[in-house]
C-alpha cells in the first residue's frame, strides 16, 4: 500500500438523486475530505418515475464510483447507506479489482485486499423491467467498425432500433455523429458530466489511469433503456476483448476488461437480480474475431470514408480534436492491419488521408507490438488478439496488390508466412469462437447454421 492510499483512508458512497423534472441523475461520493458529484442527463420523461428507473440509477451510482475511487485508491470502500446483496458486492469488487487492473499495474499498487463495507441485503426484490417483446433494441454506438457492423446487423432485422451515444453535455463528436447519420437510425443522446476535479488530477495530486469505462457506459445505457422503454441493450464487444495484455503477480491485466466476457456475464447476473424481466444485455460480436468484424465492415462501402477509431478524434479538448486519423498511434496501426486483408491499398490510403500506417516503415515497432514480437506487451488500447494480428499480416501480405510493401513483407517473415498448426485459432477467425449470450432473434446467420 502506498502512503497516498493509506492517507486517503476510505472511499465513500454518499448517495444519488433523481431530478424527474430535468431528467437527471446525480451520483455523490467523497474521499479524503473532498466531495465528488457526477451527473447523467437523459432529459425529462414519464419513465423516470418508475421503480425500474430508480433501480437502474442505483446501478449507475455503484459503477460510476470507480472513476473517483482511483484518485487515491484507498484500501476500503464504504458503500454508505447503500444496502447490497453478497452477489452485488462480489460483482462490484471484481469490477474494481479487475476493471482497474491496468491502473493498478501502471501505478504499482495492489488492490487484491480491497474491502467493501455497508449494509447487507439478504435478497433483492426485483422490480418490473421493460416488456420483453417491445422489439426496440438500444445500440451503444462509437463510430468504429465494431459498432457500425452491429448497427447494420440490428437495423436489418429490428427496424425500431435506436443508437445510443454518451458525450459530455453539449459536446458532440463528429467522428460518431457522421457514421451514425449514415445508419439512418434515430440517435438517443445522453450527457455525462464528470466532476471537474478529475480534469485537474495532476494539480490536485490524484492518481490517474484507465477505468472500466465500458462498464459505466453499459449501466447508463441500461438506465436509458429503462427510462425510454427499450427491451435490449446490444453491445459491440468482440471475442478478443477478453484477451489480456499481460500477467503480473499472477493476475491478468486487461485494458478491455469491461468489454470482455467476464464483465458481460457478471453484469447480466446483476440485471437479472434487479429487474423482472431484465433488459437483455449482450454483445452481438462476442463470438466473433476482429477479422470477422473487418470482413463484414469491408462489405459496407458507404462507411469506409466516414468512420473513425483514432483516439485523437475523441480528444476532450475540441481544439485538439482531429477530424481525421493521426496515422501513427497504436489504434490507427491496428485498424489498418485488420482491414488490410479485405480492402485495397488505394482505399486504405484514402481512409488515412494518404498516411496509411502500413506504408510507413518507421512504425515497424508499433506493428511488432501488435504481433507480440520478441515478448513485447500488447498495447494498452482496444486492439485485437496477437494471433488475430498475425493472421491479418499473413493474409494482407498475400494480396497481390501488396506485393511491393516492404513493411508487410518484413512482418510476415517474422511471424511466418504460413498459418501454423501450433496456432489453434489461426484457421478459425472467420467462424464463431467461444461462448456468447446472443439471442436467436439477433444472431447473425453464422450462429444459426
Amino acid at each position: 500500500m502506498t502512503d497516498q492510499q493509506a492517507a486517503a483512508g476510505r472511499f465513500r458512497y454518499d448517495g444519488y438523486e433523481i431530478d424527474t423534472e430535468r431528467g437527471t441523475l446525480t451520483c455523490r461520493y467523497s474521499l479524503g475530505g473532498r466531495s465528488f458529484a457526477e451527473r447523467v442527463i437523459l432529459g425529462p420523461g414519464p419513465g423516470w418515475t418508475s421503480p425500474a428507473a430508480d433501480a437502474a440509477a442505483r446501478l449507475v451510482h455503484l459503477m460510476a464510483g470507480v472513476s473517483y475511487y482511483k484518485t487515491s485508491a484507498p484500501p476500503l470502500v464504504d458503500l454508505g447507506p447503500e444496502a447490497t446483496t453478497e452477489e452485488e458486492r462480489a460483482f462490484l469488487r471484481t469490477f474494481y479489482v479487475d476493471g482497474l487492473s491496468e491502473f493498478s499495474y501502471r501505478n504499482g499498487i495492489d488492490l487484491s485486499d480491497l474491502r467493501f463495507t455497508g449494509p447487507t441485503l439478504e435478497r433483492r426484490q426485483p422490480v418490473a423491467g421493460p416488456e420483453p417483446m417491445l422489439d426496440r433494441p438500444l445500440v451503444p454506438f462509437g463510430g468504429g467498425i465494431d459498432s457500425i457492423v452491429t448497427a447494420e446487423a440490428v437495423r436489418a432485422r429490428h427496424p425500431n432500433a435506436s443508437l445510443f451515444v454518451v458525450n459530455r453535455e453539449g459536446d458532440h463528436f463528429e467522428a460518431i455523429e457522421r457514421p451514425a447519420r449514415l445508419t439512418g437510425l434515430p440517435v438517443r443522446h445522453a450527457g455525462r458530466e464528470i466532476d471537474p476535479a478529475l480534469f485537474r488530477s495532476k494539480e490536485l495530486g490524484f492518481m490517474n489511469g484507465h477505468v472500466p469505462v465500458t462498464g459505466i457506459l453499459s449501466a447508463i445505457a441500461v438506465l436509458a433503456a429503462v427510462v425510454d422503454g427499450h427491451d435490449a441493450v446490444v453491445m459491440s464487444n468482440e471475442w478478443s476483448a477478453s484477451s489480456g495484455n499481460l500477467t503480473a503477480d499472477g493476475r491478468t491485466v486487461n485494458h478491455q476488461w469491461s468489454k470482455g466476457i467476464a464483465f458481460e456475464l457478471g453484469f447480466r447476473d446483476v440485471l437479472s437480480s434487479t429487474f423482472d424481466p431484465a433488459p437483455q444485455y449482450f454483445s452481438l460480436l462476442r463470438p466473433f474475431s476482429e477479422l470477422w468484424v473487418a470482413s463484414r465492415f469491408a462489405s459496407l462501402p458507404r462507411y469506409h470514408l466516414d468512420f473513425r477509431s483514432c483516439n485523437r478524434a475523441f480528444h476532450q479538448d475540441p481544439a485538439s480534436r482531429l477530424d481525421g486519423w493521426c496515422g501513427r498511434c497504436d489504434k490507427c496501426c491496428f485498424i489498418d492491419l485488420v482491414l488490410a486483408p479485405y480492402l485495397p491499398p488505394a482505399m486504405l490510403s484514402a481512409v488515412f488521408d494518404g498516411n496509411e500506417p502500413l506504408e510507413d516503415p518507421s512504425l515497424v515497432d508499433q506493428f511488432r507490438a501488435l504481433l507480440g514480437s520478441d515478448g513485447t506487451v500488447k498495447p494498452f488500447e482496444c486492439v485485437g488478439d496477437v494471433d488475430e494480428c498475425r493472421t491479418a499480416v499473413r493474409r494482407a501480405a498475400a494480396r497481390s496488390d501488396r506485393a511491393g510493401n516492404a513493411l508487410l513483407r518484413s512482418l510476415a517473415d517474422e511471424v511466418g508466412t504460413e498459418e501454423s498448426a501450433e496456432d489453434p485459432s489461426a484457421g478459425d477467425f472467420l467462424r464463431p469462437i467461444g461462448e456468447h449470450r446472443v439471442p436467436d432473434e439477433f444472431a447473425p446467420e453464422d450462429l444459426l447454421v
